[in-house]
């Protein structure tokens, strides 16, 4: 978290949830849906749907919890405006939020679209197929994972249970990834098959960050929930069973990091296109989607860029009054 604002701000999410609706008080009053919560530019990625077309979209649902439509938006502009700042990307403040919101109105107009890489997306496709995430790569990560003996039953069970073949062997290591759930427990089942190796992984899940930051008892596991509601394509190998969340690890079933993105990104498109997958996901509330289009119908051009701003500080003083305290 130490490397930058943006680093902070996917580490913080618990904090976010702490103050983001005293801070914008009005639009923490609009409808809500079933979040992402935790959203940025970093929870995007990639898998294989059932026809073994590849799809992206939202990566994680780890702080998934029923919140303000807005939240998920002001998060998403606030986290590109950082990955700006730290030189990832390069658009100016106000059209970030612009070709955010644009792609979400977008969605909800159209109903949403999954975004399959077949003949759709082909600058999508580029990105999803870049050097830094090929298959030599990847598995040399892999076989650098060290082994584990120690590993809880139902977590061993629930690898198992996502595996080719019943009783093949394997090895289970331990795995440290992301930001924002670096204390959830990782195990990955690495095994040989068909020629190649293959990769499972079983993260322990744990009650949304907004459960401790709205002082609620926890709703039970939304994960399932929201995969199953949501404008998806879904990942057939992502399931949740019992307290972990097991899913199939490969090249490009991950998610997309900001420095593989090609030298000629359309950064508009990109970010009109997570805006859009963004509502792909709040679709799936469709009891409140009428009062969520009333209610963006009635706002202004500019509020997704005023409300960011106001997060933007706020993310940047606490960064800053966090590098001091850890500097002593």
């Amino acid at each position: 978290m130490a490397e930058d604002a943006f680093s902070f701000l996917r580490g913080t999410f618990y904090r976010w949830a702490q103050v983001w609706m005293d801070l914008c008080p009005e639009l923490a009053r609009a409808p809500e849906v079933l979040a992402v919560g935790d959203l940025h530019v970093e929870n995007f990625g990639t898998w294989r749907d059932g026809e073994g077309r590849l799809v992206w979209g939202v990566n994680d649902f780890d702080e998934v919890y029923p919140m303000p439509y807005t939240n998920d938006l002001i998060r998403l502009a606030v986290s590109a405006n950082l990955a700006v700042a730290s030189g990832h990307l390069k658009m100016h403040s106000a059209a970030v939020s612009k070709a955010i919101l644009d792609g979400y109105v977008a969605s909800l107009k159209s109903g949403g679209r999954p975004f399959v890489l077949e003949e759709h997306h082909p600058w999508l496709r580029t990105i999803a197929n870049s050097e830094l995430r090929n298959p030599e790569r990847f598995w040399n990560k892999m076989d650098e994972l060290p082994s584990v003996e120690d590993v809880p039953k139902s977590a061993r069970r629930a690898l198992q249970s996502l595996l080719p073949e019943r009783d093949m062997a394997f090895r289970v290591a331990h795995r440290v990834a992301g930001v924002g759930s670096l204390g959830h427990e990782r195990f990955v089942a690495i095994a040989d098959w068909q020629g190649d190796r293959i990769a499972r992984e079983a993260k322990a899940l744990t009650a949304s960050a907004c459960v401790w930051a709205f002082g609620q008892k926890a709703k039970g596991c939304l994960y399932n929930e929201i995969l199953e509601t949501a404008r998806r394509d879904p990942d057939p190998f992502v399931r949740v069973q019992g307290r972990w969340l097991v899913r199939r690890l490969a090249p490009d079933c991950s998610r997309i990091e900001l420095t593989t993105l090609p030298a000629k990104v359309d950064e508009k498109h990109l970010l009109e296109s997570m805006g859009f997958e963004t509502a792909n996901t709040h679709l799936g509330s469709q009891e409140t989607m009428k009062a969520v289009r009333k209610d963006l119908n009635k706002r202004g051009k500019n509020w997704l860029h005023e409300a960011a701003k106001i997060m933007i500080d706020s993310v940047t003083e606490d960064y800053e009054d966090w590098c001091k305290g850890h500097s002593k």
